[in-house]
């Protein structure tokens, strides 16, 4: 029995690290249950610790594909399935960067062998270290990686494209600026000798951000908050949102500096963090509450989740096809489209997708320098659909 509640409290630190509620004293209700079940049928065995492990309806695949795995018999085979993504394809993949190698010695694993300086051995080990971190996916950051990442993001460079307003100023433009005419040739008896011109005014674009924070979505949220944060600090007009099953608004808690102090309490301000995921009905939220507000003077939308939505799938076809007209450019942001064997099979993305602009990765530091080099040269998106029309 001695083996078996260790064997418990280690499956129940394995459910936690998955996203799912289970409560430390919860492990001492499955080692009391049990002792009136017999678990030498494995079925039984299973129906209980899913009866008193399991609240929400979407961590029963992740509890059942956790539970084949960890309580298989020795030399059983392995998941094919990565859990906390909720039924998406694995993530398989070769080591990111390959490490320059540095013998006992400090020399290279070169051609010749020849050795390095002290200081430039640091400087090496060291970029080769951050180089490593740039390619490492978010979900499998702990520990110091998650501050080294997090020094790093923030010395990234945000820059959206520029827009053209309603309003004028002097200046070498397309257009004559008829007032100025009349007023600067009134001295020559009305004859258009001289011809000042008028130029649109440019600001820069506005930029709404909306997380999805759902259970699918846990592992990556610290680091996606990180992001969201970082791009609000450096960005003048900024809107933030979360959502899960409902949409909660945090532009005014991402705006403070340091995000960890805020991070620690933000969870208590979302009702539905790791919760399920409706984005259908966050973007009907959005369209018909915020639209006003935060979709004005077209504005970019970037829109971060995995698509594994529980909602309505019409509702989100018709909720997103109506942001994008209100937005100048629909980016969607997928922590799963780093991994080379993912497909957008799930209903949300299914949806989705015909109405997206840009479909990104968000799954790592070099995924995310890409995308400030593509914000910063944003092309027209009317221009192209025109071009597409036209073919």
């Amino acid at each position: 029995m001695t083996y078996l509640l260790q064997n418990l409290v280690r499956f129940g630190r394995v459910l936690r690290d998955l996203g799912l509620d289970v409560p430390a004293g919860r492990i001492l209700d499955v080692a009391r249950a049990l002792e009136h079940v017999d678990i030498g049928r494995r079925r039984e065995f299973h129906a209980a610790l899913r009866c008193l492990l399991v609240h929400r309806v979407q961590d029963l695949p992740v509890f059942d594909e956790a539970f084949r795995l960890f309580w298989r018999r020795r030399g059983g085979d392995r998941t094919q399935l990565d859990l906390r993504a909720l039924g998406e394809e694995r993530r398989f993949g070769a080591p990111e960067v390959d490490p320059v190698s540095l013998g006992a010695d400090g020399e290279t694993a070169g051609e010749h062998g020849s050795s390095l300086p002290e200081a430039r051995r640091v400087e090496l080990q060291t970029y080769t270290a951050r180089e490593t971190l740039r390619h490492k996916d978010f979900g499998r950051l702990a520990g110091d990686e998650l501050r080294e990442v997090q020094r790093m993001m923030a010395e990234l460079t945000w820059e959206l494209g520029l827009r053209r307003t309603r309003r004028w100023r002097a200046g070498a433009g397309p257009a004559i600026d008829l007032r100025r005419v009349i007023r600067a040739n009134a001295r020559h008896g009305g004859e258009p000798v001289v011809l000042p011109r008028r130029a649109r005014t440019v600001r820069r674009r506005p930029l709404v951000l909306l997380c999805d924070v759902s259970g699918s979505m846990e592992r990556y949220a610290r680091m996606l908050l990180q992001f969201v944060s970082s791009v609000a600090s450096s960005l003048d007009r900024v809107e933030a949102f979360l959502f899960a099953t409902r949409l909660t608004r945090i532009t005014p808690h991402v705006r403070r500096r340091r995000i960890a102090r805020v991070l620690e309490t933000l969870p208590g301000h979302v009702p539905d963090w790791s919760g399920g995921t409706r984005i259908g009905e966050a973007l009907r939220t959005v369209n018909m509450r915020w639209a006003r507000r935060v979709l004005g003077h077209g504005p970019v939308v970037l829109l971060i989740s995995d698509g594994w939505d529980r909602g309505n799938p019409e509702l989100l076809r018709r909720e997103i096809a109506r942001l994008q007209r209100s937005c100048y450019r629909l980016i969607w942001l997928n922590p799963l489209l780093g991994s080379p064997v993912y497909e957008p099979l799930t209903r949300g993305m299914q949806a989705a997708l015909p109405f997206v602009d840009d479909f990104l990765p968000v799954h790592n530091l070099s995924s995310l320098e890409e995308l400030a080099v593509h914000l910063g040269s944003l092309p027209d998106r009317r221009a192209a659909r025109r071009r597409h029309a036209a073919a």
